[in-house]
């Protein structure tokens, strides 16, 4: 209901688990929201499906705190971030557009609880840290706006480059950290520490 009421969206279907990825070949969405746990087939396994498709949509894993042990694997299987169930509403329309335009959603919240519960999820903390110093300046400027959800056409617009350079950067951002996702490098720069830099770079930018 909130969704069919905000401009340019439309819900096309909901499903369970067990017919959500036959929906999904049939609607073709741009978007899912897909609740990690449903009483038939959870929702890693429907991911895990969905990016089979030939042009999947962008996901987003729904989750409660008593859920984070399943969260990383969301992640690395190819979900565009994760929400908490009690979404403020009026939030939830613009997280939708968000994954529409390729962004990554992330409720802070629900990322702390997230990295307090897996410090050393994935490989070599300090190993996976360092290689954030293989990153220019431009591309740690790039890297912060990708962990705030934004998409290539907003960072653009954020820090004056054109989508097609922002793109470039965010190829080169993965390569370097050896990343295959937006979110996993979005959880490395809050693992390093670069979310607290906001400030500095904006200042930065004014400079620029």
């Amino acid at each position: 209901m909130i969704l069919n009421a905000s401009d340019g969206i439309e819900v096309v279907a909901t499903a369970g688990g067990a017919q959500a990825a036959d929906v999904i070949r049939r609607e073709l969405p741009d978007v899912v929201l897909l609740d990690i746990r449903m009483p038939d087939v959870d929702g890693l396994t429907v991911l895990r499906q969905i990016q089979e498709l030939p042009a999947p949509p962008h996901v987003a894993m729904l989750t409660t705190f008593d859920t984070d042990e399943y969260i990383l694997t969301a992640l690395r299987s190819g979900a565009a971030g994760f929400l908490l169930k009690d979404t403020e509403p009026e939030q939830l329309a613009q997280l939708v557009r968000t994954l529409a335009a390729g962004g990554v959603v992330m409720s802070p919240k629900a990322s702390r609880a997230l990295l307090r519960g897996h410090p050393g999820a994935g490989a070599p903390q300090d190993a996976d840290v360092a290689r954030v110093n293989l990153l220019s300046d431009r591309e740690r400027d790039v890297l912060v706006l990708v962990a705030e959800g934004l998409s290539n056409a907003d960072i653009g617009t954020r820090i004056h480059l054109s989508a097609g350079t922002v793109k470039d950067h965010v190829s080169s951002i993965l390569t370097k950290l050896r990343v295959t996702s937006r979110v996993q490098a979005a959880l490395l720069a809050e693992r390093a520490g670069l979310l607290g830099e906001r400030g500095d770079d904006a200042a930065r930018d004014k400079g620029r």
